[in-house]
């Protein structure tokens, strides 16, 4: 199997309502790679939050006592401590001037995703979109319409226990399903598999990152050559360890 990675460049600045499944579309024939049918897109999470609506100017948050006592300790800016706060379920770890937060959608990372990079303005945040799973389907309905079959994989930047450094990981995927089980297969000595399952999804999301990259103004990765089995139902939640498995929590 070989598979083939490339970025998409040309985008313009996205705004709100932008028709990004469109403008990706008119940007990878414009650089001479069309989008093809059964190839996996990466979009960026920040891009689909523009899109959305998801942007958030810091002049119009009060932050709360909590907030403001916080930043204060750990010279942050209380508004964007008082963001992170609305955009958690509950902070998972408090150390000093870290905070490991559950967001609404389940995932557990840094700050709630709240992100001040690239966010089209000075004095402006950009939250994760509300339901990124609907935004891949969204993507994907618009790529059908254009004539092609894809599956998407919404990406964010998140840490990972054990390791130092971040990776992309999926935080919202369409049309395919995002694990690969092994369970119940054996391998060359006849060891049975009861446990082993590939997140896909992730380890596509950081193979598009190699040619994204965090200033290249690369927001969206092809990847071409993967096999991956339609799933019209996929969602992010197979993914997501139930609290009760989860020793970090």
């Amino acid at each position: 199997m070989t598979i083939q990675i490339f970025g998409i460049s040309g985008l313009p600045e996205i705004e709100a309502a932008s028709d990004l499944g469109g403008m990706i579309a008119a940007s990878a024939r414009k650089q001479g790679d069309p989008i093809a049918d059964r190839d996996v897109l990466i979009v960026t999470s920040k891009i689909v939050s523009k899109v959305e609506g998801c942007a958030i100017e810091l002049a119009d948050v009060e932050p709360s006592e909590f907030a403001m006592s916080w930043a204060d300790t750990w010279h942050k800016d209380p508004r964007v401590i008082e963001i992170v706060l609305r955009q958690s379920k509950r902070i998972v770890r408090q150390s000093g001037p870290v905070l490991i937060a559950e967001t609404h959608h389940g995932f557990i990372c840094a700050n709630s995703g709240v992100d001040q990079s690239s966010s089209g303005a000075e004095g402006r945040v950009l939250v994760l979109p509300t339901d990124p799973d609907a935004s891949a389907r969204a993507l994907r309905s618009r790529f059908a319409e254009l004539g092609v079959d894809v599956a998407v994989v919404i990406s964010d930047t998140f840490g990972r226990p054990w390791r130092e450094g971040q990776t992309d990981v999926a935080i919202g995927v369409a049309g395919m399903h995002p694990l690969y089980s092994y369970i119940g297969q054996h391998d060359p000595h006849g060891h049975e598999f009861e446990v082993q399952e590939l997140c896909v999804v992730d380890e596509l999301a950081a193979a598009g990152e190699l040619v994204k990259g965090n200033v290249s103004r690369v927001p969206v990765a092809v990847i071409r050559g993967h096999e991956w089995e339609t799933d019209d139902a996929a969602t992010m939640a197979p993914v997501l360890r139930d609290p009760q498995r989860d020793l970090f929590r």
